[in-house]
């Protein structure tokens, strides 16, 4: 345990209560708080968050559904990768991505676009790493209302680590199979009793079990805070990442699944895949609570996105079977992006009722380049047939642009305000409700035409939530919220002229649920929801015409999910859950018929993690992922089968401060 300044030691959490005063005809004498581990927090379990009403609340009295990964099972299974994360998560998938980004489905709903990071916008398609990583927080269901447009599902929000008051040492060395090589630093310490400073570091060189699959990543991340005041608090950070790796678009399907092809083959030119990103963020945030109790929080956070990929993938198989059509193309995109969000809350007390009111705004500016050019092997087709079972080329590809190849630029304007109203009802009951006014506008420039489109839409999306407490460590709760998701999709980088005259998708989420922290160190979930996704694009059933765009498309989520978390006892720690959903087009899309089912949506997905600790510093870990059978596409013509998987663990302390980890 630490002794710190008490000015300091509430710097941790500006928003409390200070009622010391001085007194000026009186000798003060200098009060020291302890500091101490926290005993009423398991390993993998979290009770409070700021994120999802952009207060910070109890995940218990949040009416939706919460799944939290903590630093400690990050730890504990080396997690590296988003991908990695939400396999603990109920009710998401992580597709490929293309092998260059975090593709997620939750809830039936894919996107790139919906990840935060300590809740504001991290907008661009790239693999997100953990090195500086505190926590990850998936919020499911629509959450405009919190995050803006987008979110039909849920969010992935990454909680950082920030600059705390007290030493912070770790280094952590990797080897493994693959020629996996990683290292990751994290060194902090309070420089003086008001500033505070922390440095995250990592490197990694890597292979992957597939053939000519390499890696290579670094990133650095130093943050500062500052005690400016004993009522603010000014945080710092900047981010450099940089990744350079192979694209591996995977095996292609024959016959309604997965060719039978040894899985390590790579399909295409090794030496043509290729992808490299660099990313560079600045944030800051003030944080201040006047003398009369109202708390103002100034979040600003500039990015930098250069990234550029480069594929030859496997497309057809051939009828026979014998061969696969292999084609290829490469992409450059560039975008910059500018947000600020300011949030003031203030606590009113009525006597029997309790409101904490949330006001605030949110402004934003992106702007993104792309350009796209075709692939052409030996300089001469787009296409080439290859045998399936020797498909790794050396031909050379050339690339070039084609009349279709994209090339343009796209400007977006966010301008929002939102009010929230949460109310302590009396001791069982508990009500918020809140409502965003969000004006989206976007430009769009196509280089090849010299044509500008552009489309504003004024998007209202509310949410309200309804929490029963039969007792203080139990909660029910039902709530309904609504998200929208302009025509220009979720990257904004293909606006035409006929989506720039449709209505933005919009999606209704309604949920009940249940949450019972069974002990301080356990908490149980569940929920069941059913979220609807509508005003998306079809082919006019009325009209002969099948050129004629109209918004009756739908498609419907049901599900159940139950999550568990928590220290059933000080020597075995547990995490993970089941979901049992359906997604399934309701009205016809112009890319699915009425009953199909949506991609990468299996029916069932469970996982367990069992830490065991045992005498003299011993431990071992269990895992187990089971995930049922899904369509790969949103055609239904190739099924994904189920799997089950098996993760295991050893952790020996070898002495003072020294973990060993397999």
């Amino acid at each position: 345990m630490l002794l710190r300044p008490a000015a300091v030691a509430q710097a941790q959490r500006p928003d409390s209560v200070r009622s010391a005063k001085r007194d000026s005809a009186a000798q003060a004498l200098r009060a020291f708080v302890v500091l101490a581990a926290d005993r009423t927090r398991g390993r993998y379990t979290v009770q409070r968050t700021t994120s999802a009403a952009r207060t910070e609340t109890l995940l218990r009295d949040l009416p939706q559904s919460v799944s939290v990964v903590s630093k400690e099972l990050i730890a504990d299974q080396s997690m590296q990768s988003m991908a990695d994360v939400v396999r603990y998560m109920p009710g998401i998938t992580m597709g490929l991505g293309e092998g260059h980004r975090d593709a997620p489905t939750i809830r039936g709903n894919a996107s790139t676009a919906d990840f935060f990071i300590d809740g504001v916008r991290d907008d661009a398609q790239y693999l997100r790493d953990l090195y500086n990583v505190e926590r990850i927080e998936a919020l499911k269901g629509s959450n405009a209302m919190t995050f803006g447009r987008g979110g039909g599902g849920g969010v992935l929000n990454r909680v950082s680590k920030e600059a705390v008051w007290g030493p912070t040492r770790s280094l952590v060395l990797e080897g493994g199979s693959f020629n996996h090589k990683r290292a990751m630093l994290d060194l902090g310490q309070d420089v003086t009793d008001g500033a505070a400073v922390r440095l995250n570091a990592m490197l990694e060189n890597s292979d992957g079990f597939r053939v000519s699959n390499h890696l290579e990543r670094r990133g650095i991340n130093p943050t500062a805070a500052f005690l400016v005041s004993p009522r603010t608090m000014v945080r710092l950070s900047y981010e450099y990442l940089n990744d350079r790796r192979t694209i591996d678009r995977g095996i292609p399907s024959y016959l309604g699944a997965p060719s039978v092809t040894d899985r390590t083959t790579f399909f295409g030119n090794p030496a043509v895949n290729l992808s490299t990103v660099q990313v560079q963020s600045a944030a800051a945030s003030i944080d201040h609570t006047t003398a009369r109790g109202l708390h103002v929080v100034n979040r600003t956070r500039a990015a930098h996105y250069d990234k550029f990929y480069q594929n030859s993938y496997p497309g057809a198989v051939s009828t026979g079977g014998a061969q696969v059509a292999v084609s290829a193309y490469n992409h450059a995109l560039n975008r910059k992006n500018l947000f600020n969000q300011t949030d003031v809350t203030y606590q009113v007390d009525n006597g029997s009722v309790t409101h904490t009111l949330l006001a605030g705004a949110e402004f934003a500016a992106q702007g993104t380049d792309q350009f796209r050019n075709t692939g052409y092997f030996n300089n001469s087709v787009t296409s080439l047939l290859v045998p399936l079972n020797a498909p790794t080329l050396a031909t050379p590809v050339s690339f070039r642009q084609t009349a279709t190849d994209a090339d343009n630029a796209s400007t977006v304007n966010v301008s929002a305000l939102y009010a929230q109203d949460q109310l302590s009802l009396s001791t069982h009951w508990q009500l918020i409700a809140g409502v965003r006014v969000e004006k989206f506008t976007i430009r769009f420039h196509n280089n090849r035409d010299n044509a500008r489109l552009s489309r504003s839409d004024n998007l209202v999306s509310p949410r309200v939530g309804l929490v029963y407490k039969p007792i203080g460590s139990m909660s029910l709760y039902s709530s309904v919220s609504r998200s929208y998701l302009p025509s220009s999709g979720d990257q904004f980088t293909a606006l035409t002229v006929t989506t720039s005259m449709l209505e933005p998708e919009r999606f209704t989420n309604r949920e009940f649920g249940f949450k019972w922290d069974v002990t301080p160190l356990v908490a149980v979930t569940a929920a069941t929801y059913r979220l609807d996704r509508t005003n998306t694009s079809a082919v006019d059933p009325l009209e002969l015409d099948a050129t004629r765009i109209v918004q009756t498309g739908a498609q419907r989520t049901t599900g159940s999910e139950v999550g568990v978390a928590g220290d059933v006892t000080q020597w075995w720690q547990i995490a993970g859950g089941y979901a049992a959903q359906q997604a399934r087009i309701v009205s016809s899309t112009t890319a699915a018929k009425t009953g199909q089912s949506v991609a990468l949506v299996p029916h069932t997905s469970a996982s367990l993690w069992n830490r065991l600790k045992f005498a003299h510093g011993i431990g071992a870990g269990l895992g187990l992922i089971r995930q049922g059978s899904m369509y790969a596409a949103i055609d239904n013509t190739v099924t994904l089968p189920g799997f089950t998987r098996v993760d295991a663990a050893l952790y020996a302390h070898l002495y003072s401060g020294v973990r060993a980890q397999l």
